[in-house]
């Protein structure tokens, strides 16, 4: 666990005067709310962040559309930032316009995104102190090819489990035909790509355990590896949840079981929605809080037992977090999952799988399922009602696991690569 008090932040300090790097940003959109550009730019190592849209405090755009006031953020105000709103818009317009979805969409905003990209890192130029270039998988490979040619260092992002979790998302499809939409994996070139992109990279960063043994699985280097946990220094609620659990659940105050996220086979739901039919006479109900990415069947659209709020602005997520009794993320293959730390932070515990980042400690800040199964969440979710005074032990200890996400980490965890 990393501190995070005085003597660490001056720590860093000493570190980034003692061996300066002058660290190159890549991003699209705000991934991680822009936690490593703003890790880099606490200790004055980011020279540059290079995004698709940054919408500043009264940026028209931001002020046009909702969902664009996050392309931004106030820790970056003072930082360098390099994006390219109008091109980023009139690309989205165009693949409207053409039929681009999917897949194919997003590649073609990748394949955008690193041309743009490209340009402007060809305009940079000699620098005293050596230059690290970090970018996220799958938009990072023709960057990496500039930033090998002029001697950088390249450090990839790596946001999921790469080929692994891609197949385990096939198999998923391939057997849940009831529950699944028209599914067409990525073409091979994409794999092809992220191949490179690794061989390209002198660093890949991954956020769990579960992703360093996938890519490890897939032939990356562990020498290469490093795990660097998500931060979390949001404000999901800015004051402490006040949780009142009752000594019974029952059907007049049944226990609240949250999901929030995308609702598709790789998140767990369809053993999720088998253990709502299980469960039909046990005093429990489950709010989904996100978009549906999977046909979801007719019983349950009206089970009374369930909940379909839909996708919400992340700014609204707050009440949900608040009004649940406990947060559940059964999980296939995950990165990391920031909604873990989310959930923590207002004070909720959390049951989670045990394929993505390690933030729930079993029996202490939440439950972990032992695999993706029913039974296996039927059975932790019974032991729940079964025993509700674990409910406020495990809230009790949940912030303070968050503590231990944070920037200060971030930071030093990247100041460790080289």
């Amino acid at each position: 666990m990393c501190v995070t008090l005085f003597n660490k932040a001056m720590g860093l300090f000493i570190k980034a005067v003692a061996f300066p790097m002058n660290w190159l940003c890549c991003q699209i959109g705000a991934r991680e709310h822009y936690a490593v550009a703003r890790a880099l730019h606490k200790i004055g190592a980011l020279e540059l962040l290079m995004t698709d849209i940054w919408c500043s405090p009264g940026n028209p755009l931001a002020i046009a559309s909702g969902s664009l006031r996050e392309r931004f953020h106030s820790e970056l105000a003072t930082s360098n930032v390099s994006a390219s709103n109008l091109q980023a818009l009139r690309f989205e317009l165009r693949a409207r316009l053409v039929g681009l979805n999917g897949w194919s969409r997003m590649i073609a905003r990748n394949m955008w995104f690193q041309q743009n990209a490209a340009l402007r890192l060809s305009m940079i130029g000699a620098a005293d102190s050596p230059r690290v270039l970090f970018a996220y998988s799958y938009a990072a490979r023709q960057l990496f090819q500039i930033a090998r040619k002029r001697g950088w260092l390249t450090v990839l992002g790596q946001i999921d489990a790469g080929p692994v979790g891609g197949r385990i998302v096939e198999r998923l499809h391939a057997e849940n035909s009831v529950l699944q939409r028209q599914f067409a994996g990525p073409p091979s070139k994409y794999w092809k790509d992220w191949r490179e992109e690794c061989a390209l990279a002198d660093r890949v960063v991954v956020n769990s355990s579960w992703s360093q043994a996938a890519l490890e699985n897939e032939g990356v280097p562990s020498s290469k590896i490093r795990v660097v946990p998500l931060a979390y220094e949001g404000s999901i609620t800015s004051t402490k949840v006040s949780r009142v659990y009752p000594s019974k659940f029952k059907s007049s105050r049944p226990l609240r079981v949250l999901f929030l996220g995308s609702i598709h086979l790789g998140k767990g739901v369809g053993p999720l929605f088998d253990a709502i039919r299980l469960m039909s006479g046990a005093p429990v109900e489950f709010w989904f809080v996100g978009e549906a990415q999977v046909a979801i069947p007719i019983q349950l659209q009206s089970n009374s037992k369930v909940r379909w709020i839909g996708p919400v602005p992340r700014s609204e997520t707050a009440k949900y977090y608040s009004i649940a009794d406990v947060f559940i993320f059964p999980t296939f293959s995950d990165g990391f999952g920031l909604t873990q730390l989310e959930a923590q932070a207002a004070d909720l515990p959390v049951i989670a799988s045990r394929n993505c980042g390690n933030v729930v400690e079993h029996g202490q800040n939440g439950l972990l399922l032992n695999e993706v199964s029913v039974s296996e969440i039927v059975d932790k979710l019974n032991f729940i009602i079964a025993n509700p005074s674990v409910l406020a032990e495990m809230s009790a200890k949940a912030r303070q696991t968050v503590a231990a996400y944070n920037l200060d980490c971030v930071s030093h965890n990247l100041m460790e690569l080289f």
